[in-house]
């Protein structure tokens, strides 16, 4: 009878456990109904790291609040314009550690240098400030039959293998080395603000910072997110901007580079803020705009850059190299400008209109 008694006992224990779980199911199933029915879309919008972002999100609540933490965060590790920032005490060789953004972007970094041949290159800072784009000033020059020899003496510390990352800490063959991660932040930023979106339940959202763009889900009228590409400025300066495309797309990280914006007039020849790390010079080539899409918008930003280093061919030959990526060059013939594309682009870009 004991054993008997026992036996009603336990599964009338069972019982009820089997019952509270089923109830705390139910309740979990009318809790997650609930939020769902709370949904709403969000605008978040600002300026971050010299630029304009705009984030939207479906959700239960305003994230706004985190989403400035994460900025914060994130500045004070990569910004070249924070002097307490992880990147800034590299630049000026005072003691540091590195933490998981700037992991992050060396990673990227160091995969799209060997991508795309030294073309993309973090160390490129020295040049970028000697030709009067960085946050210095230009470096005082000689006459002009000096440049080549002042640009062969930068580049003597200009280069990703004059750099190691070792148990969180950046080692220079050359204390000059500068690090440059303004072709990778942008992206990289988008990446960050997309996944903190992820972590608080958010299935639909667009994150554009500074026109480089993350894209998940649906908009707020349930249909895909329309993003444009800048139709590039060459002849009519401070003509109001057009789009050349518009795209609907939806799961998507994506990142625009050109050089029609920042430019300067050194004599008759015109120098754009894109330089050549492996030749020490601003490039001059037909390619105008380039817009990729790949894994990550942190890869996006910086293949959008190597393509507009290497020109259309040697471009769509390491897109095409790359494998999980595809673009879209907006190029210079003529007084015309050509759209042309990689063969993974129409693939993996749905709703191309213009």
């Amino acid at each position: 009878m004991i054993r008997a008694n026992n036996r009603h006992t336990i599964g009338a224990l069972l019982g009820v456990g089997l019952a509270a779980l089923l109830i705390w199911g139910l309740d979990d199933k009318r809790q997650e109904a609930e939020d769902e029915l709370h949904k709403t879309y969000y605008h978040n919008e600002g300026k971050v790291f010299g630029t304009y972002y705009n984030i939207r999100y479906e959700a239960t609540e305003d994230l706004k609040d985190s989403i400035h933490a994460a900025f914060e965060a994130f500045d004070a590790s990569l910004s070249m314009f924070n002097p307490h920032s992880i990147l800034s005490a590299i630049n000026d060789n005072r003691d540091t550690t590195t933490n998981a953004f700037f992991e992050a972007m060396w990673a990227e970094a160091e995969d799209v240098y060997t991508l795309s041949g030294g073309a993309f290159d973090i160390t490129v800072a020295p040049l970028v400030n000697y030709w009067g784009f960085g946050r210095k000033e230009k470096m005082p020059k000689a006459d002009p039959s000096q440049k080549g020899r002042e640009i062969d003496s930068i580049r003597r510390f200009v280069g990703f293998d004059k750099v190691e990352l070792i148990d969180h800490r950046v080692y220079k063959s050359d204390p000059r080395v500068q690090i440059d991660g303004g072709a990778v932040a942008k992206g990289q930023a988008c990446d960050v603000i997309a996944e903190l979106l992820r972590q608080n339940g958010c299935e639909n959202y667009l994150v554009d910072i500074g026109g480089e763009v993350v894209a998940k889900g649906k908009n707020a009228k349930g249909a895909p997110w329309h993003i444009g590409i800048t139709k590039p400025n060459i002849n009519n300066e401070g003509a109001q901007e057009e789009l050349q495309e518009i795209l609907e797309v939806t799961d998507i990280a994506m990142a625009t580079s050109g050089n029609y914006r920042n430019f300067y007039y050194d004599g008759d020849v015109r120098r754009s803020h894109t330089i050549d790390p492996r030749t020490g010079y601003p490039v001059q080539h037909s390619v105008l705009s380039a817009t990729v899409i790949s894994s990550r918008c942190m890869r996006s930003d910086a293949l959008a850059t190597a393509c507009m280093v290497l020109g259309k061919e040697e471009a769509l030959a390491m897109i095409e190299q790359a494998r999980d990526a595809a673009c879209l060059l907006i190029v210079a013939q003529g007084d015309s400008l050509v759209t042309v594309v990689s063969e993974k682009w129409k693939e993996r870009i749905n709703g191309l209109t213009d």
